[in-house]
């Protein structure tokens, strides 16, 4: 399988997943409408699955590192492929969370309040499982990135909505925020380590194994979490799988490439990992927070209208995720 060593190729790849992470749900407002999100959502997880495939079956099976993805998982252990798995269960019910937060309250408040919550919550739990990382400086860059957070919900309740609407967007936010920040370390921690020849822990999974199991875990719930969400949504109106199937093919090719720009972002920050360190690799990730927020301001002008003194707050906004994403890289360095 084709590997990364480098520390910069590294974090290269970290901040590309910031881009993949922070852009996909722009495939979501394009087929906003007479849609709703579950069906869209259905898309999205067939996204992600196709592409993790993809991916095992090409890098992940050829080069002179590691396993090769069939042989890897021919030897998996079922606990460490099922804590991938768990973990794709968990994320996707954050996921599905965080895109109801979406519908109600828009990119540039669900991405900064629920993913900012959860890069802070995911760099501690994936340092406790793995044990990797500078804890002083990613413990500040995880300050600075909750200053963030703390800001942008702030210039939301300028925005003068409805009060029970403005809770409802931040409340589920901050739900999909708690579950999103769990789910990375049940995948770090079901990844092999090389020895000190270079083989690959036996048992465990390759970074490419993992994240199949983990794409088959977020499609498999999908069965239990979206079907619920289909019929009893926290926005907009039921719907049903004859309205699914009977979508156009545009529409279905937005939401499985949505899937795919996201599950671009998770392969390359899991092979990221081991050569940055898996805290770091997270919390890197979850800069996309910041990508998301820009895509909300600046295109599809979310903030449009609102109070004198608003944008100050949103510049300080990113000014401290920044920092804190700078923190971040400098705390391998």
């Amino acid at each position: 399988m084709i590997t990364v060593t480098s520390y910069s190729a590294a974090i290269v790849m970290c901040f590309i997943t910031m881009l993949c992470w922070g852009s996909w749900a722009n495939t979501q407002k394009m087929v906003k409408g007479n849609w709703p999100f579950p069906l869209f959502y259905w898309d999205y997880s067939i996204g992600v699955l196709a592409f993790s495939l993809l991916l095992a079956l090409t890098a992940g099976s050829f080069g002179s590192g590691g396993r090769p993805f069939l042989q890897d998982l021919g030897q998996a252990e079922w606990k460490w492929l099922g804590s991938a798995f768990i973990g794709g269960a968990v994320f996707n019910l954050a996921n599905i969370l965080l895109v109801a937060a979406i519908e109600i309250a828009g990119l540039a408040v669900a991405f900064p309040v629920g993913i900012g919550l959860a890069l802070a919550l995911g760099v501690v739990t994936t340092y406790l499982a793995t044990g990797e990382g500078n804890v002083p400086m990613l413990a500040a860059g995880v300050a600075l990135i909750c200053a963030a957070i703390v800001l942008d919900a702030v210039a939301y309740g300028r925005l003068g909505g409805k009060k029970s609407s403005t809770a409802k967007g931040v409340l589920i936010s901050v739900a999909a925020g708690v579950l999103m920040g769990f789910f990375y370390s049940f995948v770090a921690k079901s990844m092999a380590a090389a020895g000190p020849s270079g083989a690959l822990e036996s048992g465990k999974l390759t970074p490419y194994t993992a994240v199949v199991m983990f794409s088959m875990g977020l499609i498999l719930s999908n069965f239990i979490f979206n079907i619920f969400m289909m019929r009893k949504p926290l926005s907009g109106r039921p719907s049903t799988f004859s309205e699914y199937f009977g979508g156009s093919a545009k529409t279905h090719a937005t939401g499985i490439l949505g899937g795919m720009i996201w599950s671009c972002g998770m392969n390359f920050n899991i092979l990221a990992a081991p050569a940055a360190d898996p805290a770091l690799a997270y919390g890197l990730g979850q800069g996309a927070t910041m990508v998301s927020a820009l895509w909300g301001v600046f295109v599809w002008k979310e903030f449009a209208g609102a109070p004198k003194g608003t944008n100050k707050l949103i510049a300080l906004m990113f000014a401290f995720f920044a920092a804190g994403l700078g923190v971040l890289v400098a705390s391998k360095l």
